[in-house]
């Protein structure tokens, strides 16, 4: 009955998913049904060792991403785990032949929000591509599901996309990332005097990322386009909100779009996809 408990494995991050995002579960619904399984897989796993870093914190954190770690590649491995998250990850991992370096880079990043890293531009860019980008590629495998040929020509813009969503993360959660746990991820930026110029130039650096997100979106396999078409929408909307809220307002409160804005983007995107627009 190894299916069974498969099935109860990917219902376990599919519930993962669906509770710590609903922007994410949104626009994998939006995706052809056979990614749902292998994305919610991906996204659990990630949510979990997200988790783990940031807010378990009446724990030994480091010991338990450790732990983590090495029961992730004992599941790869073995392609079964009593952890149905991990056994639900390797099942995709081994499915979709997803490289197990982008494992290990993603844990690497993990790993660094344990200490208090002062971020230069090297380790700021090594942080945004474990996070960040290789979590673009390995979806990537799984939406050009064996075409190698089209999985390196989309491969830069899956990491620039990546890299668009996650810097726009850190500036919606500047308030909790800098006041509460104690984190500064952009280098070179004083957040003691964090003004609107500065803003106005981190916000350029991912409009750009976008710009060439957005080509690798168009791309991509229509059974995939739209639901990542969803989640760029998504993010755009976001930037915009970020750009017109004044530098002092970013460091004291969470940037959101209220869920009825969420479906009103989401169904203008459709009309889009179904006229061709995108």
């Amino acid at each position: 009955m190894k299916e069974l408990y498969d099935q109860i494995s990917i219902k376990s991050s599919t519930i993962i998913t669906k509770k710590y995002s609903t922007s994410f579960s949104l626009g994998i619904r939006f995706l052809h049904k056979r990614f749902h399984d292998p994305i919610y897989a991906i996204y659990g796993y990630v949510r979990v060792a997200d988790e783990i870093v940031d807010t378990f914190h009446d724990f030994d954190k480091r010991r338990l991403l450790k732990e983590f770690r090495a029961d992730t590649y004992k599941a790869i491995q073995d392609k079964i785990s009593t952890n149905p998250v991990l056994n639900a990850y390797q099942w995709v991992v081994n499915k979709y032949k997803i490289p197990l370096e982008l494992t290990d880079t993603f844990l690497d990043s993990m790993e660094m929000d344990l200490g208090d890293v002062e971020y230069d531009q090297d380790t700021y860019e090594k942080y945004i591509l474990g996070s960040a980008e290789v979590v673009g590629l390995m979806c990537l495998k799984v939406f050009v599901d064996g075409d190698e040929k089209m999985y390196e020509e989309l491969k830069p813009y899956a990491m620039k996309l990546g890299s668009a969503f996650q810097k726009i993360n850190f500036l919606r959660d500047l308030k909790d990332d800098y006041k509460e746990l104690g984190r500064t991820y952009f280098p070179g930026v004083d957040f003691e005097a964090f003004d609107d110029e500065v803003k106005a130039q981190l916000e350029e650096d991912i409009a750009e990322d976008f710009r060439q997100g957005y080509i690798g979106i168009t791309k991509l396999p229509k059974e995939s386009r739209f639901g990542v078409y969803v989640a760029y929408i998504y993010y755009a909307r976001l930037l915009n909100k970020i750009q017109k809220t004044p530098a002092s307002a970013i460091m004291n409160t969470r940037i959101r779009i209220p869920n009825r804005k969420k479906y009103a983007l989401f169904f203008s995107s459709y009309l889009k996809h179904s006229f061709n627009l995108l």
